[in-house]
């Protein structure tokens, strides 16, 4: 059973019926040859005592899908790339919102990559695969959903689905998923686009969603299973009323504070009152009546009153202070504070040999820019388990580090790896816009010549019918009883990474222009703290930073510069404490941790791969001595035969070479000729 989804200028195409029967929903999205098996199951009870939706989407990158094998010594698929974990995150995101409230059952989205045909992503095919593989299921939901990538060509006109190379010719990576009636999520890179592209690239991505989620519901409403049936709850929660007449005005005031622990504070006193002398049964309907309110008071704050819980005005940006060289040492630090949100974001700079190599199913191969995000527990106030970072920590550092790229200097204007670490020291809402504005800080800090700094903010929405507020710089109660999380991050001059996840549908365009515009006057009242701390980028990197020297030779001598078995380069970096490294193209970039030592080196590589010519003289080294003369090491892994008839100064008749020299001597040789074989012949020359 087979569907055709034309999209641009290619064809989505869903089959359903002959892959993972038994799973209770299985499609295989293709587009080009990248194809994915996606399936959607579910367990046959509730989950006993679950009070959320118990939903889990995986990605599962198969290297085989690109014709690879995995490096390393296992040989064998492990914890997902950090493609593969956003790729999971974006088909969950529009997902999540549009299953029943109170539905407890397991569900189970997983989706196996079995083709990646390096030329196109494979992320949108994921989230449409997913969405088709619930449709056809029986589970409960409100889809289908439909997604798009939208690029720009170079002459200004937009392409669906673009590919690897069309991407890399565009300045707009554009991912967008929503229902038939309106966007629900969007994940977009772009390099310095304005908010009118934005918003003209969205319109387009809306139109071609509405048509895939009109094909996906015929096709699932023809082969799909009947949709399950199951008990809601126990009808209306009997406290609601109750707490509401007696008790609504104190939790409006509780929730209207400056301070996030004082606010928590007088909930949590609020509820204890409300629980003393309840039967035990009462108590969890009652906290439940309670978080009910909590939200009515928070939309009847917002849209009745026209107040924010922390009294600002709804385009008003919380305090905010920037700092740089805050750290001794740390080649470049930014320190990034908005109300009580605080980033901290140390850079590290080192040559491009340690630029992250990838292993993945995608063309790229290396990474030269990383953005790593930590959000400990401390910093709201909680204790916690610390390990490896989770789902939100990768993607919210990912987010980070696509709205740097764009202003970041090339290789070649500044040849270095980069490596950002941003600490969030305390959260209270935007933690990883707080992290866009302290690595530019950082990078700033560091020398290094970005284009122009980036800031990020995270913009909310209160929607009922017709009457909305949109309000700037959320904090964390906005976030989580609102209905928009849109961060928007850019220069001056516009956006370079955009993310929203919408939990409503119905929001126009105009009203997507309308909070974009009001983002952009934020962003820039953040750019003018920040360039209060740091106008522009310092003039050198920081005195504990490698100095990194970049110059070329000849291909053909990129084994002589490696050596057998890396024994000459291994020896170069010893001998002058730098590290080099050499790039197919005859590329060498020299790191030494200061210049003397880079510029020794470079010295020593182009004494070793300049073409040696009769009458040149070297002093070197003897490395082995026969009974016919000694062979004298020119430079690492040249070698030239000095004979005993030329060994000693004036061609003096020598009995023993040993007489004369040993091994590991120092001695001035000239060179007498190359025969057609390349072998080189020696003279003795006076020191």
């Amino acid at each position: 059973m087979r569907l055709e989804i034309p999209v641009g200028e290619r064809t989505l195409v869903l089959e359903t019926g002959k892959l993972a029967k038994q799973a209770g929903g299985s499609v295989t999205a293709r587009l080009g040859d990248t194809m994915l098996l996606t399936t959607a199951t579910r367990s046959e009870s509730p989950r006993p005592g679950a009070t959320f939706l118990p939903l889990s989407v995986d990605v599962e990158e198969r290297m085989s899908s690109a014709g690879k094998i995995p490096g390393g010594f296992i040989k064998r698929e492990g914890r997902p790339s950090e493609r593969g974990t956003l790729t999971a995150r974006l088909t969950d995101r529009p997902l999540r919102p549009l299953f029943p409230k109170n539905y407890y059952y397991d569900i189970q989205v997983i989706g196996t990559v079995l083709v990646a045909d390096q030329s196109i992503p494979f992320d949108t095919v994921s989230m449409v695969g997913a969405s088709a593989a619930l449709a056809l299921s029986d589970i409960p939901y409100d889809g289908p959903i439909g997604a798009v990538r939208v690029g720009r060509k170079p002459d200004g006109g937009f392409v669906l689905n673009p590919t690897y190379e069309e991407i890399g010719e565009s300045d707009l990576d554009l991912v967008v998923a929503g229902t038939k009636e309106a966007i629900t999520m969007v994940e977009a890179g772009a390099n310095e686009v304005t908010e009118d592209v934005m918003v003209e690239a969205l319109q387009l991505a809306q139109q071609t969603i509405t048509s895939q989620v009109e094909a996906i519901e015929g096709w699932a409403a023809e082969h799909g299973k009947p949709k399950q049936q199951f008990e809601t709850g126990a009808g209306a929660n009997p406290f609601v009323d109750e707490l509401r007449n007696g008790h609504f005005d104190r939790i409006k005031e509780a929730i209207v504070n400056t301070d996030r622990r004082a606010r928590r504070t007088a909930l949590d006193d609020l509820e204890d009152e409300l629980v003393e002398g309840r039967e035990e049964e009462e108590v969890p309907q009652v906290k439940d009546a309670l978080d009910t309110l909590k939200k009515e008071a928070f939309r009847s704050l917002m849209l009745e009153d026209r107040k924010r819980t922390d009294l600002r005005a709804f385009d008003e940006i919380r305090p905010t202070s920037a700092e740089t060289d805050v750290l001794p040492r740390v080649h470049g630090t930014g320190l990034f504070s908005r109300g009580e949100t605080q980033v901290l974001s140390s850079l590290a700079l080192a040559d491009l040999g340690l630029s992250q190599k990838l292993d993945t199913l995608e063309p790229d191969t290396t990474k030269r820019y990383m953005h790593h995000y930590n959000f400990p527990p401390y910093s709201t106030g909680e204790a916690g388990r610390l390990g490896p970072p989770r789902r939100r920590e990768i993607g919210h550092g990912a987010l980070a580090e696509r709205a740097i790229v764009p202003v970041l200097p090339s290789d070649e204007e500044f040849p270095y790896a980069l490596r950002i670490i941003s600490e969030v020291l305390e959260s209270n809402g935007s933690s990883s816009m707080a992290s866009v504005c302290g690595s530019t800080l950082a990078l700033m800090d560091g020398g290094v010549p970005i284009k122009a700094p980036v800031a990020g903010v995270a913009m909310g929405l209160v929607k009922e019918g017709d009457d909305y507020v949109i309000v700037t710089d959320i904090q964390g109660l906005e976030d989580h009883l609102g209905d928009m999380d849109f961060k928007v991050a850019g220069t001056r001059d516009g956006i370079t990474a955009l993310q929203m996840d919408m939990k409503i549908t119905g929001v126009s365009a105009q009203l997507l222009q309308e909070a974009l515009d009001q983002a952009k006057r934020g962003r820039l009242e953040i750019l003018d703290t920040m360039h209060e701390a740091i106008a522009e980028p310092r003039e050198e990197v920081s005195d504990y930073a490698p100095r990194v020297e970049v110059f070329k030779i000849d291909t053909d001598k990129i084994g002589m510069l490696i050596g057998p078995g890396g024994k000459t380069i291994n020896s170069l970096q010893e001998n002058y404490g730098v590290n080099i490294s050499v790039e197919n193209d005859g590329t060498v970039y020299v790191a030494g941790v200061d210049g003397v030592s880079a510029k020794e080196a470079i010295s020593a590589i182009n004494a070793m791969t300049k073409d040696v010519e009769a009458g040149d003289i070297y002093n070197g080294k003897v490395v082995k001595i026969t009974n016919f003369g000694c062979f004298v090491e020119l430079t690492p892994g040249r070698d030239g035969l000095l004979h005993i008839s030329r060994l000693a100064p004036g061609n003096e008749r020598v009995e023993n070479v040993e007489d004369v020299v040993s091994e590991g001597d120092a001695i001035k040789v000239r060179v007498l000729e190359i025969d057609k074989n390349k072998k080189i012949s020696l003279e003795r020359v006076e020191s």
